[in-house]
């Protein structure tokens, strides 16, 4: 089965609250989530929407991956992660590779499916592209108006 996703992360301060969004479009299907973190970085958010994207597949998939955020693709397209693996996770400079986490569970989803990943331009005129990026914030929204109607119905 051939799955378009588009995904989008957001940070209300980097580090903060973070939000992540994904659309699945596959055939006449379509389906849309999100999440929050209370503490993240953009990022991060970035990478948790493809994995979670990822982790909704119930059976291996060719998937096609839009996402503007030039640090996911690009660890793919430019073959980032083929270095970061042989140096022993580390940088070019020497430095620990940041995210390793989500890395490894990213790797291992897309040994399941055969993930291809594009780069679309931010903000800008994508449909999908902004509908993920609305998911995003509006996770990071939803978080602060239940936080504060947590906080201020006290005891």
């Amino acid at each position: 089965m051939k799955v378009i996703v588009y995904t989008d992360g957001a940070c209300s301060g980097n580090p903060g609250p973070g939000g992540w969004g994904a659309v699945l479009i596959a055939d006449d299907h379509r389906k849309e989530i999100s999440g929050f973190e209370p503490e993240t970085t953009n990022n991060r958010m970035e990478m948790q929407a493809v994995i979670s994207a990822l982790s909704e597949l119930k059976t291996p998939c060719e998937v096609d991956v839009y996402s503007d955020s030039s640090y996911l693709v690009d660890a793919f397209t430019k073959k980032w992660l083929d270095n970061w693996k042989r140096n022993g996770w580390k940088t070019s400079t020497k430095q620990p590779v940041l995210n390793q986490d989500l890395w490894a569970a990213l790797l291992s989803l897309c040994d399941t499916h055969r993930v291809a990943f594009h780069k679309v331009r931010g903000h800008a005129n994508n449909k999908e592209n902004n509908r993920c990026d609305a998911l995003a914030t509006g996770a990071i929204k939803d978080n602060r108006s239940k936080n504060k109607s947590a906080a201020s119905s006290g005891p």
